[in-house]
């Protein structure tokens, strides 16, 4: 730990190895402010103090994020060279050298991948093994996915968004195959999608003849080249390729009376299967496993382990079909699991499998190293997997995101801004599971927030009981430490109504308007309340405007309800439960309008001093620079998304909302307070660098420009008005 004092702060620094490589922690506090002045505190006196400590803070934290990531380059690489240094096999539980290794597959043979992956969790395991798979692969890859409805419009999102070179993907929709195996019993957590790969030979093309089958929950330490080439040694009739059980699931002696179904020895695990598919379908597959199936559940009445009891029993019958994989393509972590006789050191492993439903809190021998290997996958930066390394042309030439940003250039003064606007960010939509349908006249709030405003979350779900569409900009690390927040808090584990879409950070500026639409566009209720993470509402507020949007018939009408915005100094304050409570706070000055004294002129339109008195919802016209937080139809135009980091994201959205014809309405007896915090990256930036500002002025001269050209004369006025 070092205690460095500077100036009034303490910085404290706890630097910890950890497996990604080293985590910091930062902390400060003031010397000459006491807990009890806290509460009066003015949020503008803490800006002005803070500010020049966050920008010395932001280049020390870009050098030690130069370091960590050297480091975890560092450890990646030498658990490549490990894994790669010999490509040794074992057969069952025998170390054995391969003394004639196959061929080289072709440099750009396509290898193809089918998982079944359903619902929300799933998805966010099926993105470590993808990551894994990526870091090692050399040759194009195309992964099929059996998904349900969420994990298929997550998936695709992701992928689309991410643009990994040489990968194409392809879906199957659950519910065309879930009448095959839903008649099958089965006690396994992982449901009827357990018992799905049973029908890959009948769901995947025709012309597709092999396939790789993973579970989600495995993790690749070598090029998964290594075991395609595994199909050139399967002969005659051999369709099916497993490695064999590591627990004595099958041997029937964890219990009294424990009767597992008919298996060669100790059985063979289903995590990782070679499928030739070909002869699969000329054996007729289909009809082979059901009449095992429909014989056996006469007497099991239902599967423990999905569809790997089935595998099982139709290759006892059947051992003409199976191919034992040497067992470090499969190394298990299962309960009662003996997967230390399958490799003697770390240069054996091929895949590691966290088949417990404990996964990372298994108990073996060496869980620390397969659990610092899982971790530095799920916490790697996958946008780094998205480099072009080689040409297959199995996914275009052409990436049209980077054709884009080849225009640009770099010896544009404002190059990193006009970067911004083209660049598309990875993102994973519903990261945590989501389940609501909208009601009549519903209202989603949508916002955004980086992880300086988490804390933000807890209070905004007292004050808000209605939908939220929320889009979190955060890297791969901060994921899983977002994820950790969530479910240790009772307060959001309650709420299902919540979508949480993660856009993984990429650029130099907090990429606003982009995170807007990205929440904007999960909307499924017929209205949205635009605003942002730092404001909470009125307590009743969801309610109230439910009731108004449909008195005000905001349907059929082209109206944009402003809800008027107000701020504190303090840190706590008595929340006002209504109005009249509000303007006492405001004649006592605990309560101002927002900006009032910074920025005037943006919510000045609203007419504070009308609403005071306010009973009915009053009209207000336009103004240079206005920026009211506002309730409208869900399909209301998207945000601008060239204005990036602090200025003119939302004026830029009310200006064209305007010119569009939509109508202000200011609600009488709606409202919101933003709550004081210390000061944005963006926001320090902004009044820093001469250069930033410049920048907003150049965007500035564009997005007018652009109004003109779309709109011609009906522009013009803006333009005078600036």
């Amino acid at each position: 730990m070092i205690r460095v004092k500077r100036r009034n702060l303490i910085l404290l620094v706890v630097i910890g190895a950890f497996p990604t490589g080293l985590l910091v922690y930062l902390a400060f506090s003031s010397d000459d402010i006491s807990p009890s002045q806290m509460n009066t505190l003015d949020i503008h006196q803490v800006e002005s103090r803070f500010s020049q400590m966050l920008r010395e803070l932001d280049k020390e934290n870009k050098a030690v994020n130069k370091e960590l990531s050297q480091t975890r380059s560092q450890l990646l690489s030498l658990q490549m060279s490990l894994a790669a240094q010999n490509d040794s096999g074992t057969s069952n539980t025998t170390r054995v050298r391969c003394k004639n290794p196959q061929p080289e597959i072709p440099k750009c043979e396509v290898i193809h991948v089918a998982i079944v992956c359903a619902k929300n969790n799933a998805t966010r395991q099926v993105v470590t093994l993808i990551k894994s798979v990526l870091f090692y692969r050399k040759n194009p890859l195309h992964f099929h996915f059996i998904s349900d409805n969420i994990a298929q419009l997550i998936l695709l999102y992701l992928f689309e968004t991410w643009d990994v070179a040489e990968v194409e993907v392809s879906f199957y929709p659950t519910s065309s195959v879930e009448n095959d195996v839903s008649w099958i019993q089965n006690k396994h957590y992982s449901g009827v999608f357990g018992l799905m790969k049973l029908t890959l030979p009948k769901t995947l093309p025709q012309s597709l003849h092999k396939v790789i089958v993973l579970d989600t929950d495995v993790t690749f330490a070598t090029d998964i080249a290594e075991l395609w080439k595994i199909f050139q040694v399967l002969k005659g009739k051999k369709a099916i390729g497993l490695v064999e059980n590591q627990s004595d699931w099958y041997l029937g002696k964890l219990w009294r009376n424990h009767r597992p179904w008919p298996a060669l020895g100790r059985g063979f695990n289903t995590g990782v299967i070679l499928l030739d598919l070909h002869i699969l379908r000329q054996l007729d597959w289909t009809n082979m496993w059901r009449s095992v199936a429909e014989k056996e559940l006469q007497t099991m009445h239902y599967t423990s382990l999905a569809d790997q009891d089935i595998f099982n029993t139709v290759l006892k019958q059947n051992q003409y079909l199976l191919y034992h994989l040497p067992c470090q393509w499969n190394v298990q972590l299962s309960d009662n699991t003996r997967s230390e006789r399958c490799y003697s050191d770390i240069s054996d492993l091929k895949i590691i499998h966290w088949n417990s439903p404990k996964k990372l809190k298994v108990k073996n021998k060496h869980v620390e190293f397969f659990r610092n290997l899982y971790l530095t996958f799920q916490e790697y930066d996958a946008n780094l997997l998205r480099n072009r390394l080689f040409g297959c042309g199995t996914t275009g030439a052409v990436n049209p995101m980077q054709e884009q940003l080849n225009q640009i250039s770099e010896d544009d003064e404002c190059y990193d801004f006009s970067r911004e606007r083209v660049i598309v960010h990875r993102t994973h939509l519903y990261y945590i599971d989501y389940e609501y349908e909208p009601l009549e006249h519903d209202v989603t709030l949508v916002t955004q927030l980086s992880m300086d405003r988490l804390q933000m979350l807890e209070t905004i779900c007292k004050h808000w009981e209605g939908p939220i569409s929320l889009a979190l900009y955060i890297s791969d690390a901060e994921a899983q430490q977002f994820l950790r927040y969530a479910q240790g808090s009772e307060i959001l584990m309650k709420r299902k109504n919540i979508g949480y879409h993660v856009v993984f950070r990429d650029g130099q500026y907090y990429p606003v308007n982009y995170l807007r639409n990205v929440a904007l566009k999960q909307v499924r209720t017929p209205y949205v309340f635009l605003s942002d993470i730092d404001f909470l509402p009125v307590h009743n507020l969801y309610e109230n405007l439910k009731r108004t949007a449909a008195t005000m018939d905001l349907a059929n009408t082209k109206k944009a309800l402003i809800v008027p915005a107000f701020e504190t100094p303090r840190y706590r304050i008595d929340f006002p439960k209504s109005k009249a409570e509000l303007l006492s706070s405001l004649d006592m000055g605990d309560l101002y309008t927002f900006r009032f004294h910074v920025w005037p002129k943006g919510h000045f339109p609203t007419n504070y001093a009308k609403w005071r008195t306010a009973t009915t919802p009053y009209t207000v016209s336009w103004e240079a620079d206005f920026e009211p937080y506002i309730v409208v139809g869900k399909d209301v135009p998207m945000f601008d998304q060239r204005f990036v980091g602090f200025g003119w994201n939302k004026v830029s959205h009310t200006m064209e909302l305007d010119l569009l014809g939509y109508e202000f309405v200011v609600l009488p007896n709606a409202f919101i307070i933003h709550m004081p915090h210390a000061p944005s990256f963006d926001i320090a930036k902004f009044r820093s660098s001469s250069l930033y500002r410049h920048c907003l002025k150049v965007l500035k001269r564009e997005f007018h420009r652009d109004l003109s050209r779309k709109h011609g004369l009906k522009a013009l006025k803006y333009l005078t008005a600036d």
